[in-house]
């Protein structure tokens, strides 16, 4: 769970001892600890994740505060991340790795025939059974993967009827030669050109997260899909992200996930002036979108378990400017 050394840490702890932590809270602490299955290497080490986490708390307490004055349109809760710090989540949790080659080159592949110009109000491939259930990447940097076979998993659904849970680990062992570093981090076009080439991924079933990096064990007999091409949406554009994912199915996309408010959210509709549409450094899965309260926004699928969010979905706030980088990454695959 650490990112920085043991001595770092400790050097860490011992300088903010002396601020002390709220004994009113302890109660609330260990309670939370046993939710979250938290366990600390040493004294040094609770005191600094108790001292992260009661500052979250007072974060968090203050935020649902004014969302029920109106400020906000979204919560926050004391998830997983509480006692970490947002550094440490973006280091663990994340995994996009971009190119600025590839950042350069997404305003190809447009227009299309098969894309219409003109979207419904509202859509959500969950309830047309094109999506499958949350999963957790756990503290590996795969979220490129889980996107990926999220937007696989759509497209093989609306081509066979048959909704099948695609394996990320495959992703994370075999794609490497193709520009992808495991759980060091990669990207879903990427991963596209693997699936091409292999000419199939295998099924969960046949190929198991395991969260590591391991050897490539692909096995023809666990086949479960297959991939010809795929296409990039033009860089920026939640109009053309819109219409493709009306027209398509769900879509990888890559935003900027750095800020606290992102990893601690839990309900509403999310919107942060401070998150970036240019530091993208994670991927998810959008699966549709609507209107909430006169809010547009973004159906997303996250990769951080259902503890996470709103059962691990988030909804992003749509046509604000491309919030987070939304549509700057935005891809799909063909079968």
């Amino acid at each position: 769970m650490l990112t920085v050394g043991s001595v770092l840490l400790l050097m860490v702890a011992a300088s903010v001892a002396n601020t002390g932590k709220d004994p009113t809270l302890h109660s609330h602490w260990e309670r939370w600890k046993t939710i979250y299955q938290k366990q600390y290497s040493s004294e040094e080490e609770e005191l600094f994740r108790r001292l992260i986490w009661e500052k979250t708390l007072k974060m968090v307490t203050v935020h649902n505060l004014e969302e029920s004055m109106g400020k906000h349109s979204y919560t926050m809760a004391m998830n997983g991340f509480a006692d970490m710090t947002s550094e440490e989540v973006t280091a663990t949790m994340t995994g996009l790795r971009v190119s600025d080659s590839e950042m350069d080159n997404l305003t190809v592949d447009w227009p299309q025939e098969s894309i219409q110009d003109q979207a419904p109000d509202c859509i959500d491939w969950r309830k047309s059974g094109y999506v499958t259930n949350v999963k957790n990447q756990g503290s590996c940097g795969s979220c490129w993967a889980f996107s990926a076979v999220g937007a696989l998993e759509g497209q093989l659904k609306k081509k066979t009827g048959r909704l099948v849970s695609l394996s990320p680990q495959n992703l994370i062992d075999c794609s490497w030669k193709y520009g992808n570093h495991g759980c060091n981090g990669g990207f879903m076009t990427n991963a596209f050109r693997y699936v091409i080439n292999n000419r199939g991924i295998d099924s969960e079933t046949s190929y198991p997260y395991e969260g590591r990096d391991k050897n490539c064990r692909y096995k023809t007999s666990g086949r479960a899909a297959t991939c010809v091409s795929y296409k990039k949406i033009p860089k920026g554009s939640e109009t053309y992200l819109e219409r493709t994912v009306a027209s398509v199915g769900p879509i990888s996309v890559g935003i900027d996930a750095s800020l606290r408010s992102f990893q601690q959210y839990h309900s509403g509709v999310y919107y942060d002036s401070k998150c970036s549409s240019s530091h993208i450094n994670h991927a998810i899965l959008v699966v549709g979108y609507c209107v909430d309260r006169g809010v547009p926004y973004w159906l997303i699928k996250n990769s951080w378990g259902t503890r996470w969010g709103d059962q691990g979905y988030i909804r992003m706030a749509k046509n604000r400017g491309n919030l987070c980088g939304i549509a700057s990454l935005a891809s799909y695959p063909l079968m």
